[in-house]
């Protein structure tokens, strides 16, 4: 018996609102099925990438179909990838049926999510992925009273550094009076950063912020020499503070690897210690200039 299969889903089409979920439920029915001895072959669209384009496969390779997870209707573009493989066994597996099943079901086997007869666990629950890190991405608006901002270039290496690895970007407005921004506090802002791994920042209480919580951050001076960001790094004495001149992209490869690192955590935490020191000695200066005995 030829066993070799096609598994497809919204995933298979071009902007068709392809879910976390729909990709979850399309490797779990690949491992299923290798499992059970079938050569499996995934139909992936744009950007989904790997596997085959389904309007170019030939039914006549596949013994069996199974489309995976999702709502399924009698509609394009379901019903045209399922009539190009009607020769072969149509499986359906952790959908919702749009219709009554006395009205279309086009598979020769259907498990469902639910249905007009039947309802059942959605299958991702047996699928558990390997955590990537989660990084902050704490980003500027211009600033009119710098010159010759690059906030464009610095966020297009920010881009460049995380797509090139497996990590989850939270983007984290720090400007709470604009329309829209869920995040309402400073200690809603600190929140979410402080269940970070890392931050990539080019603010500088993006940068202070993450450090003050043991949180280790690459930072990206916008501005041209450098401002306040490299500045207030020099202050602290953190070392990973980079300004719109010396960017280079596997310099800050590198320092996310650091940041990623123990040691990152810790030179973060001690980073934070020495600074709070200094601040205290700067709260002693404020109540003495406030109660006139500060030496002039």
């Amino acid at each position: 018996m030829n066993k070799r299969a096609l598994v497809a889903g919204w995933f298979s089409f071009e902007g068709m609102g392809a879910t976390s979920g729909d990709l979850a439920a399309r490797d779990l029915a690949r491992d299923w099925l290798e499992d059970a001895g079938f050569q499996v072959d995934v139909a992936n669209a744009e950007p989904f990438t790997g596997g085959v384009d389904w309007t170019q496969a030939d039914p006549a390779r596949y013994s069996h179909v199974v489309f995976v997870c999702g709502p399924a209707g009698n509609g394009w573009p379901l019903t045209e990838l399922l009539e190009r493989f009607r020769a072969c066994r149509l499986v359906g597996l952790n959908l919702s049926m749009l219709e009554a099943l006395e009205t279309w079901n086009p598979f020769r086997v259907l498990i469902e999510r639910d249905s007009s007869r039947a309802a059942n666990p959605d299958i991702t629950f047996a699928s558990i992925s390997e955590p990537v890190p989660v990084i902050g991405v704490v980003l500027v608006h211009a600033q009119k009273e710098y010159d010759d901002p690059r906030h464009a270039q610095a966020e297009a290496a920010v881009a460049r550094l995380l797509a090139a690895r497996a990590v989850a970007p939270v983007p984290v407005d720090t400007r709470l009076d604009v329309p829209g921004n869920p995040l309402r506090s400073a200690a809603a802002v600190e929140s979410v950063i402080r269940r970070t791994d890392a931050v990539v920042t080019t603010r500088l209480h993006g940068l202070v912020t993450a450090l003050k919580l043991g949180i280790p951050a690459v930072a990206i001076d916008p501005i041209a020499g450098g401002a306040k960001i490299a500045r207030q790094a020099q202050t602290i004495g953190w070392p990973l503070a980079f300004t719109i001149d010396d960017l280079d992209d596997r310099a800050l490869a590198d320092a996310l690897d650091f940041c990623l690192s123990a040691g990152g955590r810790a030179l973060a935490v001690k980073c934070a210690d020495r600074a709070r020191e200094r601040v205290a000695e700067l709260r002693t200066d404020v109540v003495r200039a406030m109660l006139g005995t500060a030496t002039e």
